[in-house]
């Protein structure tokens, strides 16, 4: 639909231009910085930052009813620059001129309602957000997109060259950060540290295809990320994990789509988030709380963060009821199916005390909990939903489990609709569910495959046939005859398949 079709009331805001203030700020000392370079943590008490528009109260000039029809409107558009997570321009890159704009399909992921049956079987109505239908397969392009666009913007104004992009990753954070530099691929190179033989063969096959240079090292994602703080602080180079405050951006437009999938009507809502470096659980709070504070949603959501327990240090962290009391450790993790989350010092966990604090204040009482969930029930879960219908991953998998467990605590009543987040694509773990069919996962992972969960393909081939097809020696006449009804009665002796 073209701009001049839309209502007049509508017209002067669908084609967002260049505004706000944007800088970045510190959630230790509370210093603010300008964006004319990239920061990752405070320059003076090296804490994390969160980036801030100066100017956010003039978003408050547009009621938050046309804010809805604005972003309803403005979905319906052919511009690229818009098609994706910039559809929220004026909320995530207000500063970001449209022909800045890095899109390569992400953002408007599917809400798919689970099946009667799933429903029924977890004992909560739900919907699987597939955060796997993004270019790279996860959640993440959310992020780069935002990220990488920005940087693309100081390219732009000469302000950068030669940038080389840089990050740690369990897998998912490597793929989307190579593909998005391979797309400005004449002013930006990436590099990608995983740690060795912990990320899936899938995972590890997307930054070489994307022409990354990959480097594996000993130990687990939270030495990667240390190796990587060190390059960020000792070379110039663009450090694309979490800690990099545009990917934060980039990742609260998941609250905004639900926003608007739920038409904008979020009180009896519950919104599921599996926790790894805690990035994501603070982007999806951030979210939350703007579309608030601007009149778009009336109420806040809940939000429930899941954790395994052989990686739990947030969840650890709020089992202490007395806030003064809390203090925060970081773990050594177990192995774990849910790969991406198996990290034991987040680097976003002061954004999320400071994000949690001012959400549940808000809102008058506690709206964001914290729960643990077995391996055990990950795994089942993930096989569950997508032996009926979806194509959750180990993450998708952790959040169903998370819902069973709130069900059963009363975090959620029967009122209340559940969206889950599914981060990425089955198919980049695919591994863990080999591993449960073949029962081969060693002890560290505490998995005991369900024999009603295993499934195996059945070879064909009647004891009775003297000759079979093979490539490059196709069967004639009788013996092909007698080869296709042989190999179709022994399928359907198998499924028990009545005659017509």
């Amino acid at each position: 639909m073209k701009p001049e079709d839309f209502p007049q009331k509508i017209k002067p805001f669908i084609i967002p231009a260049q505004s706000g203030d944007v800088a970045y700020r510190c959630l230790g000392c509370g210093q603010e910085y300008g964006i004319e370079k990239l920061l990752y943590t405070c320059p003076d008490c090296r804490e994390v930052l969160l980036l801030y528009d100066k100017e956010f109260d003039r978003l408050k000039e547009i009621p938050g009813e046309t804010w809805r029809k604005i972003f309803d409107y403005r979905r319906m558009l052919n511009i690229p620059s818009l098609k994706g997570i910039y559809l929220y321009h004026e909320f995530i890159g207000p500063i970001v001129p449209l022909e800045s704009i890095v899109y390569l399909g992400e953002g408007r992921t599917p809400v798919i309602e689970a099946s009667t049956y799933l429903q029924e079987k977890a004992g909560a109505r739900f919907w699987f957000k597939n955060d796997g239908q993004n270019p790279s397969a996860s959640f993440k392009d959310r992020g780069m997109a935002s990220a990488l666009s920005y940087i693309n913007h100081l390219v732009q104004k000469g302000s950068v060259k030669d940038v080389l992009a840089i990050c740690a990753s369990t897998g998912d954070t490597s793929a989307a950060a190579a593909l998005y530099s391979s797309y400005l691929k004449s002013n930006v190179k990436s590099a990608v540290l995983l740690p060795h033989k912990k990320v899936t063969p899938q995972q590890l096959s997307q930054p070489l295809g994307s022409g990354a240079a990959v480097f594996e090292i000993p130990g687990v994602f939270d030495d990667c990320m240390k190796v990587v703080e060190a390059l960020s602080e000792k070379y110039s180079v663009a450090l694309l994990n979490s800690k990099n405050a545009w990917r934060i951006l980039g990742q609260e437009s998941y609250s905004y789509e639900i926003a608007q999938d739920f038409e904008y009507t979020l009180s009896n809502l519950a919104v599921f988030v599996p926790i790894g470096n805690a990035g994501n659980i603070t982007s999806v709070i951030s979210g939350f709380l703007k579309f608030y504070a601007i009149g778009i949603i009336d109420s806040l959501p809940k939000i429930i963060g899941v954790q395994s327990e052989h990686a739990n240090p947030v969840y650890r962290y709020y089992l202490e009821p007395v806030p003064e009391k809390r203090h925060f450790k970081p773990i050594t993790v177990k192995p774990s199916v849910a790969q991406a989350a198996m990290i034991g010092n987040p680097v976003s966990m002061p954004r999320v005390i400071h994000l949690v604090n001012e959400y549940n204040s808000l809102a008058g009482r506690q709206k964001i909990f914290f729960l643990e969930v077995t391996e055990q029930d990950i795994i089942d879960w993930e096989l569950t939903a997508n032996r009926n219908g979806h194509i959750a991953c180990t993450h998708g998998g952790e959040t169903l489990a998370g819902l069973v467990k709130a069900k059963e605590l009363g975090i959620i009543d029967a009122n209340e609709t559940a969206v889950l987040d599914s981060t990425a694509h089955a198919l980049k773990f695919s591994i863990f569910q080999e591993m449960y069919f073949e029962n081969s996962f060693s002890e560290e992972y505490s998995i005991k495959p369900r024999p009603e969960l295993i499934n195996k393909p059945v070879f064909v081939y009647p004891e009775d046939l003297e000759n079979v097809p093979a490539p490059g020696n196709p069967l004639k006449g009788k013996e092909f005859e007698l080869f296709v009804n042989r190999v179709a009665d022994e399928i359907a002796k198998s499924l028990r398949l009545k005659p017509v």
